[in-house]
């Protein structure tokens, strides 16, 4: 099986670390196409307007100035000789991406352009407590995450549809099980700007978030990963909503 790594926290990501470990515990033919510099946030935009550029850092290790869209774009159409990969594995993301943070991730955008491309691809994410990125305990993703990703191959899943996976931010012995789960809703969030001034006197804003946090409704990602569960939810890509769709098709037909 060949497999694409790829991530939002870039080349240089301990995560991305973590998502290659699990790829080479499920084959020996791993490509790692991941973007220079980090691009969380960037949700499913490509680079339209500046020319992309790839710096080839060693066989099949490559980095990418675009967004995790650019870069599996780039692998499966230019840089893997023509054999696009049969899975990408997008991440290990720093901190979760569950309930709407699904709109904004990079992580998932990697996995979205990989499934529009028709091939299977997982989204992996590892929870922490946000006070505390720069002791993120990777265990529960790297003991578990190969497992997971295994079991889900041996699965399968329909064209058009991803697989998000959300590992609890605890050590890897104490996760309490694997849960198929749908994409939560958040209680709160609010979005802060911070405003600045430059060394020119001119003001500029820094963008923050603040969550609350309470115990989010049973069957969903956000509660999985709160009961120190394994979170694996399947993402589609139509996102059009049915129900709708037909009361505006009674509301608008021609009387």
């Amino acid at each position: 099986m060949r497999i694409l790594v790829t991530n939002d926290d870039g080349i240089h990501a301990p995560g991305l670390t973590v998502a290659e470990n699990i790829a080479r515990a499920l084959s020996d033919d791993v490509w790692v196409v991941a973007p220079e510099n980090e691009q969380s946030g960037a949700s499913h935009s490509l680079t339209l307007s500046l020319p992309l550029r790839v710096r080839g850092i060693e066989e099949k290790r490559f980095a990418v100035n675009g967004t995790p869209t650019d870069c599996v774009m780039m692998a499966a159409m230019e840089l893997m000789n023509g054999q696009r990969p049969d899975l990408v594995l997008s991440g290990v993301n720093a901190g979760s991406n569950m309930a709407d943070d699904v709109t904004y991730s990079g992580t998932i955008a990697a996995a979205m352009e990989g499934c529009a491309l028709d091939i299977p691809s997982i989204a992996l994410s590892q929870s922490y407590d946000e006070n505390g990125r720069e002791r993120i305990d990777w265990s529960a993703a790297q003991g578990h995450g190969a497992s997971v990703v295994r079991r889900l191959v041996a699965i399968g899943w329909p064209k058009g549809t991803l697989v998000n996976v959300n590992f609890p931010g605890c050590a890897a012995d104490a996760v309490t099980g694997v849960e198929a789960s749908s994409q939560g809703l958040r209680a709160l969030q609010n979005s802060m700007f911070d405003r600045r001034i430059d060394q020119r006197g001119r003001p500029y804003y820094w963008l923050g978030m603040r969550r609350e946090v309470e115990e989010p409704e049973a069957g969903t990602d956000l509660h999985a990963v709160f009961e120190k569960k394994i979170a694996v939810t399947p993402l589609h890509l139509n996102l059009t909503e049915h129900a709708v769709l037909e009361k505006f098709r009674r509301g608008l037909a021609i009387r």
